[in-house]
């Protein structure tokens, strides 16, 4: 039998379970679950006809021609690292910078692991990032050139060209003593308590309260606060209820009790650039990246 369809991301799995013994800890090398490491090393010796690693209770090895294999998996994958290297060379991609203006949110909680993948592959690209806290602020350096992308709330205007990444409730916390019905959020059960939320010029606080006014209701706004922990820990302190995005409010505590809004809201978060502008191909591999995310 001759093999025709053994992947690098399989030898890459090989590797990672010889190097590290055992297959949940190959996956966290790899940032896979441990049941992707065991069907790729699965497909792998089904592919190529032979058992390439023992499986047990004191963990996983390679058997003798797995580890003859191991040998030529490091160098497959060396080749593949040299010429992506040269291709990376060759479109611009072994230097440069790449300049982020971000929601804080957004940059604490969205953009690490995808810098961490990007880095890998282009460890010569330089990331930037800005960390705002209004939507127009994130235009305006993505509309000046002071950054080459924007992470914010969609839609923009015309003058850009965007795309969505994810989608993210606002939530309603609300303190531990508190009794509800169901399940269920209602609107007189929401406004019967003091709410807490973002300043009014802030971007997510509009968006919230667009959304109630369009349901004719009106909020007791009691605090408006700048910081979503201070908002959370007033929260739990049973000073009134938080209402905030979910990425905002992280790290949540178990104590309080997580509603949904009556009607429920989402934020739509996007990347946006320019679109008279002359990008980078370093630019180009950065939204890639966030594209597939």
């Amino acid at each position: 039998m001759t093999p025709t369809n053994v992947k690098l991301s399989q030898l890459r799995m090989l590797v990672a379970v010889a190097e590290n013994g055992n297959f949940g800890k190959a996956g966290l090398s790899l940032d896979l679950s441990q049941s992707s490491i065991s069907h790729g090393v699965a497909a792998l010796e089904e592919e190529l006809g032979v058992v390439l690693v023992k499986r047990g209770r004191h963990g996983a090895h390679l058997t003798p021609v797995g580890e003859e294999i191991l040998d030529y998996a490091r160098q497959m994958l060396d080749l593949s690292e040299a010429i992506a290297k040269t291709a990376n060379t060759a479109r611009g991609l072994d230097g440069g910078v790449v300049q982020i203006a971000s929601f804080r949110s957004f940059a604490t909680h969205v953009l690490p692991p995808i810098l961490v993948r990007f880095q890998e592959r282009y460890p010569n690209v330089k990331v930037s990032i800005t960390e705002l806290s209004m939507q127009q602020a994130v235009e305006g350096y993505v509309r000046t050139g002071a950054a080459d992308i924007g992470l914010l709330h969609l839609p923009v205007d015309q003058t850009f060209d965007s795309w969505e990444f994810l989608r993210d409730e606002y939530l309603v916390f609300m303190p531990p003593n508190v009794s509800l019905s169901s399940d269920s959020l209602t609107w007189d059960e929401l406004l019967q308590y003091p709410i807490i939320m973002p300043p009014d010029d802030d971007s997510c606080s509009k968006i919230v309260r667009e959304h109630v006014a369009k349901h004719n209701q009106t909020l007791n706004v009691a605090y408006e606060i700048k910081e979503s922990s201070t908002a959370i820990s007033m929260a739990l302190q049973g000073l009134g209820v938080a209402i905030l995005a979910n990425l905002v409010a992280q790290p949540i505590p178990k104590e309080l009790k997580v509603c949904s809004l009556p009607v429920k809201l989402e934020r739509l978060a996007g990347c946006a650039v320019r679109k008279d502008a002359l990008h980078s191909p370093a630019v180009y591999a950065f939204l890639d990246a966030l594209k597939q995310t």
